[in-house]
C-alpha cells in the first residue's frame, strides 16, 4: 500500500493499492519536489467518476507505467470534493492552456507548484508518451517551462473585476431588465426536450430557480412553459432512477435518456428545492412523487447514522458503468411475470435493448397514464400495478452488487440538502421531512462546526479540512431555511454568526466579493473567487442571497448593502451571458419587486406557517413566535385577542394583521 492508505477520502483510498507512489496533497510531497527538483504530477478526480476509474485501471494499476511516474515525478492524488480549492486553481490553469476541463484532471507543476501543462483522460500509450515528453522538457527546456508557468500564473492572479470587466451598477432593479435576461436565456432553450440546447444535458437547477422567480415577477407564460417542459422531462427521463428514486448527474444525450449513472448529493438537494417550488406553483402530482421518492432514497441509502448525508454513489458496479440500473428483457420478464406485457410496452423494452449489450434502461417522455393512453394499453388499476412492478424491481435490484458509496459527508452539499428538504416540507407539509432537515442541520452544527467555524469534510467521527466559502454559503442558507420552518431562533443566530465570520475571513473589500478560501487556510499559488453559477450555484451568489435575507430578517442594512454591491457588479454579466449567472438573476428578481416580510405571532404560529407555505410565494421571508421575540421584525407584534395573527409587511411597513391565511394571501396578492 502507498501513503493514501492513511487517508479517509474514499477516492484516495481507491488508489491506496496502486504501484504509483502517490502522496496526498500535503507539505511532505511539496517539500520532496523542491528537495529533489522534480516536477509534480497532480491527478485530481472523485470517487464516482467513471473515467477516473478507467484511467486508474489502464494506467495507475500498471507496474511499468507506475515505474515511469515514480522515477520522474512526485505524484499527488487529490479528491476534488475534499479539496475544491486545489481543484479550482488547477482547473483554471488547464482551461487557460486551452484544454477543455474535466476529470480526471492531470496537471504537471514545477517544484514550486506553478502549473505548466495539463490534460484530462489519456489512454495508456498516450499517457506514457506524455510522461516521457514532460520529463524530457523538464530536463532540457526548463526555462521554457518556467516561462509558460509564469504566464499561466499571471492569468490566474488577475482580479476578477479586471478579467470580466465588472463594474458597479446603478443600484436600480427593474422588471424591464428581467425581461432582457429572460430573452437572452431563451435563445438557448431546447423547446422540444427541455433544458438548454446542447448535449450532454445537465439539470442546472439555478436556471429553473431563475425561471420560477422570473415567472413570479412577470407572469410570463413562456417562462412557465419552458420550466414545466424541462422539469417534466427531467422527472420522466432516464436521468431519474424510476426504481429507486434520485437523479443521476447528467444525461450523455440531448433527451435526458441515458445518464452518466453516478448520483451526486448536490444535484439531488438542489432539485428537491426546484421541484418543491414548482409543485407549490403547479400542484403537478409528478413533482410530489419525485420529491417523496428521492427523499426516501436519501433516507435509505445516503443518510449517515448521525443524520448527515453521504456524498455520492458511483456510476460503476463490478467495473461496469450503470450495471446496477439496467435490465435485459429476460430479467424483466422473469421478475414481473404477467405484468411484463404491459410494463414492457410502457417502457419499450426489447431484446436488443436501448443500452449496451442488450440491456434496457427505464425511460419515459410522458407520464405513465399519458403513455398508456397513447399506446392503447387497457390495464385496470394501472397506477397500483405500476407501483407494485417497480417495487418488485427494487427488491430484485437489492440483490445486485451495489455501486460504490462515497461515504464522506461534506458541509456544503449537506447544506444544499437541508435547504431542499426544508423546501419540500414547506410544499408537502409532511412532518418526517422536517425532522430529516432538522437532523441534518443539527449534524452540521454538532459535528462539523468549531465555535463559529465550519469544517468541510466528515468521516469516521472526524471533521477535517478548514471550510471553504461554499460550506459557509450553503450552511447559512440551510440554517435560514430551518429557522423558517421551525421558528427556532437558534438557527438564525447560528446563520448570523457564520455570516459574520465569513465577512471577516473571506471578504475582499477591494473587489466586493468573497474569496473561496479562509484567510487562515492553506495558501495556494492563487486565491480564487467563485462567481459563476454552474451545476452548483456559485458560493458568492449564494452569499449574496444570504446577506439580503439576513439583512431583512435582522434589520441590518450593512448586510443588504453588501449584497447589493455584489449583485450590481454582476448586472452586466446578467444582461450579456445570463445562463452562467442565473442564481444571481434569481436574486435580481427578488430585488426588482418588493420582498414580502411575513410575521406570524401566536400559539398557532407553526400551524399557520404550515398552511401559508403551501402556496407559491417565492419572494418572501417568514418569521414567527408563539409569544414574544427580540428580533426587530417581530418586536411589538402580538396576537389578536388570543388569536394567532399574520402580519404582511413590505419595506418594514405592515398592513393590518389578519387571523386567517386566505386574508394574508389576499394582502400578498395586492402587494405594497
Amino acid at each position: 500500500m502507498n501513503r493514501l492508505s492513511q487517508q479517509t477520502s474514499p477516492y484516495l483510498l481507491q488508489h491506496a493499492h496502486n504501484p504509483v507512489d502517490w502522496f496526498p496533497w500535503a507539505e511532505e510531497a511539496l517539500s520532496k519536489a523542491k528537495a529533489e527538483n522534480k516536477p509534480i504530477l497532480v491527478s485530481i478526480g472523485y470517487s464516482a467518476c467513471h473515467w477516473c476509474h478507467v484511467m486508474e485501471r489502464e494506467c495507475f494499476e500498471k507496474e511499468p507505467i507506475a515505474a515511469v511516474m515514480n522515477e520522474h515525478f512526485v505524484c499527488i492524488k487529490v479528491d476534488r470534493e475534499e479539496r475544491p480549492d486545489v481543484d479550482a486553481v488547477y482547473m483554471d490553469s488547464v482551461q487557460a492552456m486551452g484544454v477543455r476541463g474535466g476529470w480526471p484532471l492531470n496537471v504537471f507543476l514545477l517544484p514550486d507548484t506553478r502549473p505548466f501543462y495539463g490534460v484530462t483522460y489519456l489512454p495508456p500509450q498516450n499517457w506514457v508518451q506524455l510522461l516521457k515528453s514532460i520529463d524530457n522538457a523538464f530536463s532540457k527546456h526548463y526555462d521554457e517551462l518556467v516561462g509558460s508557468a509564469e504566464g499561466f500564473l499571471q492569468n490566474m492572479i488577475v482580479s476578477d473585476t479586471e478579467k470580466y470587466g465588472l463594474t458597479d451598477g446603478n443600484g436600480n432593479y427593474s422588471v424591464e431588465e428581467l425581461h432582457l435576461m429572460f430573452e437572452k436565456l431563451q435563445q438557448n432553450f431546447d423547446t422540444e426536450k427541455g433544458g438548454m440546447d446542447r448535449a450532454p444535458k445537465f439539470p442546472m437547477p439555478s436556471i429553473y430557480k431563475f425561471l420560477l422567480h422570473y415567472y413570479d415577477s412577470t407572469q410570463n407564460p413562456e417562462a412557465l412553459a419552458q420550466l414545466e417542459l424541462s422539469l417534466n422531462r427531467i422527472a420522466l427521463g432516464g436521468i431519474y432512477d424510476h426504481v429507486g428514486g434520485g437523479w443521476a448527474r447528467y444525461s450523455v444525450d440531448d433527451e435526458w435518456f441515458i445518464p452518466h449513472f453516478e448520483k451526486m448529493l448536490y444535484d439531488n438537494g438542489q432539485l428537491l428545492s426546484i421541484y418543491a417550488e414548482a409543485y407549490s406553483l403547479t400542484k403537478n402530482p409528478l413533482y410530489a412523487d419525485r420529491m417523496i421518492q428521492t427523499i426516501d432514497w436519501l433516507r435509505k441509502e445516503m443518510q449517515n447514522p448521525e443524520g448527515g448525508f453521504y456524498a455520492a454513489l458511483d456510476a460503476d458496479s463490478e467495473g461496469v458503468e450503470g450495471k446496477f440500473y439496467i435490465w435485459t428483457k429476460a430479467e424483466l420478464s422473469q421478475i414481473l411475470g404477467e405484468d411484463f406485457e404491459w410494463f414492457g410496452k410502457l417502457y419499450n423494452i426489447s431484446e436488443h435493448g436501448n443500452w449496451e449489450e442488450g440491456h434496457n434502461h427505464l425511460h419515459l417522455t410522458q407520464t405513465v397514464e399519458q403513455t398508456a393512453k397513447s399506446l392503447n394499453l387497457n390495464v385496470p388499476d394501472l397506477q397500483t400495478k405500476y407501483i407494485n412492478a417497480l417495487q418488485k424491481l427494487a427488491e430484485k435490484r437489492a440483490e445486485k452488487i451495489r455501486p460504490g458509496l462515497d461515504d464522506k459527508t461534506l458541509a456544503s452539499w449537506n447544506g444544499l440538502v437541508v435547504k431542499g428538504l426544508a423546501d419540500c416540507y414547506r410544499a408537502l407539509g409532511k412532518e418526517y421531512i422536517r425532522e430529516l432537515a432538522v437532523a441534518a442541520g443539527t449534524f452540521i452544527r454538532d459535528r462539523m462546526s468549531v465555535e463559529n467555524k465550519l469544517m468541510h469534510s466528515y468521516k469516521n467521527g472526524q471533521a477535517s479540512v478548514i471550510g471553504f466559502l461554499e460550506d459557509y454559503a450553503a450552511v447559512i442558507e440551510a440554517y435560514l431555511a430551518l429557522y423558517q420552518i421551525t421558528f427556532d431562533e437558534a438557527w438564525i443566530t447560528l446563520a448570523k454568526n457564520l455570516a459574520d465570520y465569513t465577512i471577516q475571513n473571506f471578504y475582499d473589500e477591494k473587489e466586493g466579493f468573497f474569496h473561496f478560501t479562509d484567510a487562515s487556510g492553506e495558501a495556494l499559488i492563487a486565491r480564487k473567487k467563485e462567481l459563476f453559477d454552474n451545476v452548483m450555484p456559485s458560493s458568492n451568489s449564494i452569499m449574496a442571497h444570504n446577506l439580503y435575507i439576513l439583512g431583512l430578517m435582522l434589520d441590518q442594512d450593512e448586510y443588504t448593502k453588501m449584497s447589493d454591491v455584489m449583485l450590481s457588479k454582476m448586472s452586466k454579466m446578467m444582461l450579456t451571458d445570463v445562463q452562467w449567472v442565473t442564481n444571481w438573476a434569481a436574486l435580481y428578481c427578488m430585488r426588482a419587486t418588493p420582498t414580502a416580510e411575513i410575521v406570524i405571532v401566536g400559539v398557532e404560529a407553526d400551524e399557520m406557517r404550515k398552511d401559508l407555505d403551501r402556496f407559491f410565494v417565492p419572494n418572501k421571508i417568514v418569521m414567527g413566535a408563539i409569544d414574544r421575540s427580540e428580533f426587530p421584525l417581530i418586536l411589538g407584534r402580538t396576537d389578536i385577542n388570543g388569536q394567532t395573527a399574520i402580519y404582511v409587511c413590505y419595506n418594514k411597513t405592515c398592513q393590518l394583521p389578519v387571523t386567517e391565511v386566505e386574508h394574508a394571501l389576499d394582502q400578498l396578492a395586492m402587494g405594497i
